[in-house]
């Protein structure tokens, strides 16, 4: 059961991890894109921590809104809009009003937001992408309903898409060259996933 202070937690978390590790997604941007992701994504969730200690919102939708919302607004490249869509998704499942997520309810929504993001970023598994990391993760949580378990699915789909040849965005025009990288929106992917599952011993 999560409610509106646990997942202004987990994003609390993402903003703090972001700014330990920004460099190193950034180094893995460098292998295969613009070198900016964990830059990019820092300043996002900065705004996102900004905007919750602003004008704290009263329920869990208005949580997602504002996430997806700033994301898009502030994230460059391609991220921005994916992950922004991710908790626009997401937030559409939850009842208006509603203070309390509990697992299935948690598990539909990152779903819902998964579904949302993969329509628009046109990526499916194997593609090398932020899904990679996202749907065994979300398949885990669906089936088991256990956040640490889906945290290490999320770690083992980014450990997958090193060998993996990039079919989407700017690191498809690598071709054989992305081989042997590991994909910087898994990595994001999963520290978000390491977030929500409280698991802050990990490394992307």
């Amino acid at each position: 059961m999560k409610d509106l202070a646990a997942l202004e937690n987990w994003l609390r978390c993402i903003e703090a991890r972001l700014a330990q590790e920004k460099d190193d997604l950034n180094a893995l941007d460098a292998a295969i894109g613009d070198a900016d992701h964990g830059s990019n994504l820092f300043r996002g969730f900065h705004k996102v921590w900004e905007k919750l200690e602003a004008t704290p919102p009263t329920d869990l939708p208005a949580l997602f809104k504002l996430v997806g919302i700033t994301l898009i607004g502030t994230v460059g490249g391609a991220s921005g809009p994916l992950y922004g869509t991710f908790f626009l998704e997401a937030g559409k499942t939850l009842p208006a009003g509603s203070q309390t997520l509990d697992d299935a309810g948690l598990a539909a929504a990152l779903a819902a937001g998964l579904a949302g993001l993969q329509r628009l970023g046109k990526a499916e598994k194997g593609d090398k992408t932020m899904v990679d990391a996202l749907l065994p993760a979300i398949d885990t949580l669906q089936s088991s309903a256990d956040l640490q378990k889906a945290a290490e699915a999320a770690r083992q789909g980014l450990a997958a898409t090193i060998p993996l040849i990039a079919r989407k965005g700017r690191a498809s025009y690598l071709g054989e060259r992305s081989r042997g990288h590991a994909d910087p929106g898994a990595a994001s992917a999963s520290l978000i996933l390491e977030c929500l599952a409280g698991d802050d011993a990990s490394t992307s």
